[in-house]
């Protein structure tokens, strides 16, 4: 592997004996142990992950929510000091560029967090954007690790690897929010599908935080199982289930448009407008009734013959089967037939999650 990127946690990573793998030129760790016991550790109990190569960015100054609310497809008015929101930031046809979340840290500050993979380019697109907007301040936060501990116990069992005040202040922080103190930003937020924090400290700090957290028994876990478990949540991925090639119409996220005010101007609004009441393909849920494995891109027919394809498939260490998100054709029925390897087998569609709360989500 030619080197790439390295957290400031890598040295931990490959003394807890990490496989280490190249995800978006960085140096990161698909597992520590078996992929489906990290899985499972989260589902039911706990686990800990370094994120650290998503960025924050920090938005600042008096015209940050007005460049906000151009910028991002939900409406960051809905927002308060200590509020996150989750958006897409689209091009000016509603393609998706990206999916991240905003937080509000105070009146004229908010922190947007950007996947590994869109670093650059979401850059590049704040900047451009930027222009038109004076007394703005875009600061990459260079200087940051994020962490995210999640499971049903996660909040809980990490509650004495904080300091006294810390522990105050995330004690009773409610879903979607975060508190700053001291250069430390913790949110309960994050991308498993189970409750949790995600912490975004001085890179300086973040051994020291890793290695209270692991002696609290929150065990390391990798991006394989971080994959599992946000496609059992029923969470897209972008480049996979989403892309500049598809709106959010298409692509089951609706809900996170803020089409009010109706005279908020935001990129992609005239777009998502025209195509608003014309039929979309959407983003279903497909579990694998018989033993085979379901792969990105398999082809699908559904009962009307109509085809689609896989977005991103796995096998479900929860479920025990095989499950996919598939873009499909409007109303494609209950079941559809999945080609693999020039054989068809039958797959159920649901409307995702396919696990919410540990749980079966579906019938």
């Amino acid at each position: 592997m030619t080197m790439g990127k390295r957290t400031a946690l890598y040295t931990q990573h490959q003394m807890a004996g990490a496989k280490l793998v190249d995800f978006a030129g960085w140096e990161m760790p698909l597992h520590y142990r078996s992929q489906i016991q990290e899985h499972h550790a989260v589902r039911q109990d706990s686990g800990l992950f370094d994120v650290s190569h998503m960025l924050a960015i920090d938005i600042l100054g008096k015209n940050s929510l007005a460049y906000l609310s151009y910028l991002l497809a939900n409406n960051p008015q809905k927002l308060k000091p200590g509020k996150a929101l989750y958006s897409c930031l689209l091009n000016d046809e509603a393609g998706i560029l990206d999916d991240l979340i905003v937080y509000q840290l105070s009146e004229q500050r908010y922190r947007i967090v950007v996947n590994a993979g869109n670093r650059e380019q979401d850059l590049h697109w704040f900047n451009k954007q930027a222009e038109r907007f004076s007394d703005l301040l875009i600061e990459e936060r260079h200087d940051l690790s994020i962490l995210a501990i999640q499971g049903p116990n996660a909040r809980q069992k990490s509650l004495p690897a904080f300091n006294a005040t810390q522990q105050t202040l995330i004690e009773n922080l409610k879903p979607f929010h975060c508190v700053e103190q001291n250069n430390w930003c913790v949110a309960r937020t994050g991308y498993t599908g189970e409750d949790g924090f995600e912490v975004m400290l001085p890179h300086h700090e973040a051994e020291t935080f890793w290695q209270r957290l692991l002696e609290l028994d929150i065990p390391a876990c990798g991006l394989g199982a971080r994959d599992t478990l946000r496609l059992e949540a029923g969470f897209n991925l972008h480049g996979s289930d989403m892309d500049i090639s598809t709106t959010p119409l298409e692509s089951n996220l609706a809900w996170t448009i803020g089409w009010e005010p109706s005279d908020r101007d935001f990129i992609g609004r005239e777009a998502l407008t025209q195509q608003r009441d014309q039929l979309q393909p959407e983003l279903v849920g497909l579990v694998l009734e018989e033993r085979a494995i379901l792969r990105k891109d398999c082809i699908l027919t559904t009962e009307k013959g109509d085809k689609g394809h896989i977005t991103s498939a796995s096998f479900s260490p929860s479920l025990a089967c095989s499950i996919a998100l598939a873009r499909l054709p409007l109303e494609s029925g209950d079941y559809c037939q999945v080609t693999i390897r020039d054989k068809n087998y039958r797959a159920k569609i649901i409307k995702p999650p396919f696990i919410r709360k540990g749980k079966k989500a579906f019938e």
